[in-house]
């Protein structure tokens, strides 16, 4: 049987303000309900205005994503009780999303198709004690962007490597810190199981997952489960699950809604939204270098191996730093190739360490003693003689046998000496 699983992914858009009122968005760790007003409570009378920023920047995680944005967009009412909505209903977007038509694409070469990217606000968060449920309404009216994909993914492995692209993608874009921790990111995928590789009638939502080893357990656990349904000859009811970590399973939550169950209809207190298409140029024209594409120039411009590369662009922050200490690193003769060893071998705190600083410590690392010409050939000659499976390993291609070389001769030195120099003298006389 072959899985089927799409993907929503809920993100936290780190405005200064809500959504729709002008509450404080920096509610993380406050105390409850001290960052409310009428808007975000829902009173009556109370008017929403929608966040610019936040409406832009939606449309430029949109064109990171490359989809298409239509110049006509909308708000929605999205109707349901639950405690959490104090309006009884979400403003959020329905049929006409500010992006949609988008794809992403995976280290592995797989694209991943991206339906919608839309804005809605976030709901106020409940707290269970015991047989009392208490509720915080501070992150209530939080701008929250909705990322859903198609069906495309068929393994737990995929999607990981999906959200670990599209959380590195927002970092970049600075829009948020998708820190899974505090709730800012929280992912949802829609799992089944087919036989024939259509679309199954049914599928299976799990809810608020909000880090990438449950989600990895949540979909593994949830194949399994569904593959025992189905080969009893049943169909797997289609409803809304929750991972529980204490007992490595997925818990029945609700008959999953359909859109019609929520009764969608416009948001009569906004009016529609219309761009031009000189301020989605001017959008696009915002957004920086991309990881994929500063992964591409940095192995291009720098000669480093992926590997490296993928590390070093990994987070921004460190991608500008190495860059900044590549530019003081030219005026000492320092290599890109040694920033980026000092950078991912020695673990450097980038927080505590200035890039002139640590191409000070490059420098004073760097320097190396003279050394007696004949002494170093003499005891080059006496470790070849003793060590003549490395020489025909190097023969055969394994590169890493000079450096087994290079290190037995460096030992035989009490001084500091050139390991490159030694390398060098090493590759003559093989």
């Amino acid at each position: 049987m072959k899985p089927i699983i799409g993907l929503e992914v809920h993100v936290e858009l780190k405005t200064n303000s809500k959504m729709f009122c002008t509450c404080s968005a920096d509610y993380f760790g406050k105390e409850p309900n001290s960052y409310t007003c009428p808007v975000c409570l829902g009173l009556p009378g109370a008017l929403p205005v929608p966040n610019k920023k936040a409406i832009e920047w939606c449309v430029m995680l949109g064109l990171a994503l490359n989809c298409k944005i239509p110049l006509f967009s909308k708000f929605d009412r999205k109707n349901y009780f639950y405690p959490d909505l104090p309006k009884g209903y979400q403003i959020s977007q329905y049929d006409q999303p500010f992006c949609k038509n988008g794809w992403i694409e995976l280290s592995n070469g797989k694209k991943i198709g991206i339906t919608r990217v839309h804005m809605e606000e976030d709901t106020g968060k409940l707290i269970h004690e015991g047989d009392t449920s208490l509720i915080d309404f501070n992150r209530s009216g939080i701008p929250l962007v909705e990322i859903v994909t198609e069906p495309d993914f068929t393994s737990a492995e995929n999607v990981k490597s999906y959200l670990k692209k599209l959380q590195q993608i927002v970092r970049y874009l600075e829009i948020s810190n998708a820190d899974m921790e505090k709730g800012q990111m929280r992912l949802e995928p829609n799992i089944s199981l087919s036989s024939d590789g259509k679309l199954p009638k049914y599928k299976v939502e799990v809810k608020n997952i909000n880090s990438f080893n449950f989600v990895d357990k949540a979909i593994n656990f949830e194949l399994k489960r569904q593959e025992e349904i189905l080969n009893k000859g049943e169909t797997p009811t289609q409803e809304t699950r929750g991972w529980d970590e204490k007992k490595q399973q997925t818990v029945s939550q609700r008959t999953k809604e359909e859109a019609s169950d929520y009764r969608y209809f416009p948001e009569p207190d906004i009016p529609p939204i219309r761009f031009t298409q000189s301020q989605i140029s001017n959008l696009k024209s915002q957004i920086g270098e991309l990881p994929n594409e500063k992964l591409k120039r940095f192995i291009d411009n720098y000669k480093l191996s992926e590997y490296d590369a993928e590390i070093l662009t990994r987070e921004k922050n460190i991608a500008d730093y190495f860059e900044e200490a590549v530019k003081v690193g030219t005026t000492h003769m320092i290599s890109s190739k040694q920033i980026e060893n000092f950078i991912i071998n020695r673990k450097i705190d980038i927080d505590k360490t200035l890039p002139a600083r640590l191409i000070e410590s490059i420098v004073e690392s760097s320097k190396t003693e003279k050394v007696d010409e004949s002494k170093l050939n003499e005891i080059i000659t006496r470790v070849l003689k003793n060590n003549e499976k490395a020489i025909s390993d190097y023969k055969k291609g394994k590169k890493e046998a000079i450096m087994f070389l290079v290190g037995q001769v460096m030992r035989a030195f009490k001084e500091k000496i050139d390991a490159s120099l030694v390398a060098e003298k090493i590759k003559s006389k093989i």
